[in-house]
């Protein structure tokens, strides 16, 4: 029965970790350390996967990745500086995707800003395309205090220079606006938008 649950956890592990690196790179701006925070949170559930129900491994595991991530950011208090790209993807970087890659990385430069908690939710709402309520279970809270973080996280993104400068890019390189079309997207607009 052990070697069956621990078989298990292994091939939930596999499954999950690209998954989880991307969620944690989103949410500590920086693809190592996102790494070591999988790890670190892989680890504490393993200690606990045989008590978890199956159908809430999902919400624990996020939670508890969350969780660990908000307790680094306390423990640690510095401000990260992050790089223009992702390491193991600039080597793909094709010339026509230069303009995807550069937006890319100033959207994680503009996530940096967040208090721990709003990013978790834009995270979880714009990358993992979760809805309120699944939020609200993840991060044990209301759905009320999820649409508050989603609308306080909002608007601090939408006011950040580095996202207004590649609207600004945007529309120089689209031309103007023509009248009856609308805007372009400010920010995270739509779930899993910047996948």
């Amino acid at each position: 029965m052990k070697q069956d649950r621990n078989a298990e956890f292994a091939e939930f592990a596999a499954a999950a970790w690209p998954r989880l690196v991307r969620t944690a790179t989103l949410l500590t701006g920086d693809f190592h350390e996102a790494e070591d925070l999988v790890q670190t949170t892989l680890a504490k559930v393993w200690s606990h996967f045989r008590r978890i129900p199956r159908d809430e491994i999902d919400v624990y595991v996020r939670r508890a990745l969350i969780n660990n991530n908000i307790s680094r950011v306390r423990r640690r208090r510095v401000v990260h500086l992050l790089m223009p790209f992702l390491p193991e993807s600039a080597h793909r970087v094709q010339p026509d995707h230069t303009e995807a890659a550069e937006r890319r990385a100033e959207v994680l430069r503009a996530l940096t800003v967040l208090p721990p908690r709003q990013r978790a939710v834009v995270v979880l709402r714009y990358w993992e395309d979760m809805s309120e309520q699944d939020i609200a279970r993840v991060l044990n809270c209301s759905v009320g205090t999820v649409k508050t973080h989603t609308r306080r996280a909002l608007g601090t993104l939408r006011g950040q220079p580095l996202l207004a400068d590649s609207r600004t890019r945007s529309a120089t390189r689209t031309g103007p606006r023509q009248p009856g079309t609308p805007p372009a997207p400010t920010g995270p607009s739509s779930p899993g938008a910047h996948r």
